[in-house]
């Protein structure tokens, strides 16, 4: 699949209030700095889609984004939020839960994880979440291009040993680099597979 078009539709601060009509939702979400932003624009093959920042958390709404005017790109807050209020996190909270569990044009969330780091107790945490409330999702892994391919593939071994204490299948995975541009054909595909099954249910 090849994206020719992508385009900013809405932010909205609550679930009700996102696209009434019911093309297929994609959620991209991770901790603050992982790569969201630049992976997403490095898809769309528009750097300026989505706004990336060197300061963590800057997505703070539920952002739609129209793709080929057929699916919705769909551009999280992060969790694991930086330097925020604790009303303002428990707000931000309660957005990312309640789009989650209650949008019904929700079809998979693509969880973002930084490569470089070893799994994570906040990734883990949610990525268990997602798991226990049966919502369909993939694991990202971002920023490869900062390491060896050697190095890549441990860290992702690691994160398999360390899910399958508690999962007995794991979830798609996919290794991806905004800078080099690795992954895009592997997570359109999917995407595209997902919404190529979707019409044949129709």
């Amino acid at each position: 699949m090849e994206i020719k078009t992508a385009e900013f539709t809405l932010s909205s601060p609550r679930e009700s209030m996102c696209p009434k009509d019911s093309k297929a939702e994609y959620a991209f979400i991770g901790r603050s700095n992982v790569g969201k932003s630049s992976l997403i624009n490095m898809l769309c093959n528009n750097k300026k889609l989505a706004k990336t920042s060197a300061t963590p958390g800057k997505t703070l709404l539920i952002n739609h984004f129209i793709i080929n005017r057929e699916w919705y790109l769909v551009d999280l807050p992060g969790y694991g939020f930086a330097k925020r209020s604790k009303s303002e996190i428990a707000r931000l909270e309660q957005m990312i839960t309640g789009y989650i569990l209650q949008r019904e044009q929700l079809v998979n969330v693509f969880v973002l994880v930084d490569s470089r780091l070893e799994p994570q107790k906040v990734d883990l945490d949610f990525i268990n979440w997602l798991g226990c409330s049966n919502v369909p999702f993939a694991i990202v892994f971002t920023k490869a291009d900062k390491l060896t391919n050697a190095k890549v593939n441990a860290n992702v071994e690691a994160y398999k040993a360390k899910l399958s204490e508690t999962w007995e299948e794991m979830p798609p995975m996919f290794v991806t680099s905004a800078e080099k541009r690795t992954g895009k054909e592997e997570l359109l595909a999917y995407i595209d597979s997902i919404n190529k099954s979707l019409k044949a249910s129709e």
